[in-house]
């Protein structure tokens, strides 16, 4: 049967009935794609693979829960969402509300959202609120106003997005064999490490996995509530989507973290561009900084002991690297060839660069 979507595809595992109408871009089934080189660096005998979530149709993991998040307020009657958003999140509800044929409100915070992840809310036809502040006094709105307009909150405070985000673990399930020893994601909200956690408890007590992993969240040493133990109220950090200071789903990811018996760490963000850059030199897969932190939080651990050796390891990439283009260029050296439209010239650019 061919592919149409996770609700569709997991309809008995979600909160839909055969008379729910299913909004659906055709996301989920996203690659899990094992690394080849960037082990051989490490110096240690571990898998790593990449669940490379940057393929959903808007780009980023969002859209596992918007689709069952919209299908729901849909079916509930909603005529509108909200949502308070660092980017992705506004993307992927613009793109599922016009889908649709509901209006989608984002709050976003001033000069603080990646371009290409504004584009894609603005050519959806949402209607942009810019705020002049953060992404969580934009959360915080959010729910004040829910309660006095008929709109309804698409962010991971939306207990659905959660059942659709759970998905991913199912999959990487279904396509490894087995549950890997150790799942890393970057943490910002904090919502899809507590999504996987659901995904891979759920297969475990039925028997469709052996073993359930250790859960490690990592955070931009910027915006690192967790690590810190106490809300940040000023985060900061190039990793734009991981530029949360207030989790929504606190208690969730601590519950995640000691049930699994993982951890919380912080990186730098040189650290995490420079994972990005390795990840695309090496690998030829381009994410966003937010996601690198993941393969950075990963690396490290590999490198320090703390991930033990012979490992199988999947790291979640969240967005595609096409969600922030500008600090992917502002990180390239190699610079532009210009020469004059003659062979003897291109051939020489070869020849002086091999």
């Amino acid at each position: 049967m061919r592919y149409t979507g996770l609700i569709e595809h997991y309809k008995d595992r979600l909160p839909v009935s055969d008379d729910t109408k299913i909004i659906s871009l055709g996301e989920g089934n996203t690659p899990l794609i094992r690394l080849q080189n960037i082990p051989k660096e490490l110096g240690k005998n571990v898998d790593i693979y990449i669940k490379y979530e940057g393929l959903n149709p808007t780009g980023s993991f969002k859209d596992r829960g918007m689709t069952l998040a919209v299908t729901k307020a849909v079916e509930s009657g909603s005529k509108a969402i909200i949502c308070a958003s660092t980017g992705n999140t506004s993307a992927s509800a613009a793109a599922y509300a016009a889908r649709a044929g509901i209006k989608a409100f984002v709050l976003i915070p001033e000069g603080k959202i990646a371009l290409g992840k504004l584009a894609q809310a603005m050519i959806h036809g949402a209607v942009i609120i810019q705020i002049k502040g953060n992404f969580d006094d934009g959360m915080r709105l959010v729910k004040e106003v829910a309660e006095h307009a008929p709109v309804s909150i698409v962010n991971s405070i939306n207990p659905f997005r959660l059942q659709g985000q759970k998905t991913a673990a199912f999959e990487i399930i279904e396509e490894l064999g087995y549950a890997p020893d150790y799942h890393c994601l970057p943490v910002g909200n904090a919502g899809n490490i507590s999504a996987h956690w659901m995904g891979y408890t759920e297969y475990h007590k039925e028997g469709k996995a052996n073993n359930t992993p250790k859960m490690l969240g990592y955070q931009a040493l910027g915006s690192a509530p967790f690590v810190k133990g106490a809300m940040i109220n000023n985060p900061e950090t190039i990793a734009t989507a991981i530029r949360i200071g207030h989790p929504q789903n606190w208690d969730l990811a601590h519950k995640a973290e000691k049930e699994s018996g993982g951890w919380f760490d912080a990186l730098t963000d040189e650290e995490i561009l420079s994972a990005q850059k390795l990840l695309t030199e090496k690998e030829g897969i381009f994410c966003e900084p937010a996601s690198a932190t993941s393969l950075a939080g990963a690396m490290r651990d590999i490198k320090n002991g703390k991930i033990a050796n012979d490992s199988k390891i999947v790291c979640t990439l969240t967005g595609h690297g096409l969600k922030d283009p500008d600090t992917a260029i502002s990180q390239c050296t190699n610079q532009m060839i210009n020469i004059n439209p003659v062979m003897i010239e291109v051939k020489d650019a070869i020849l002086n660069n091999i």
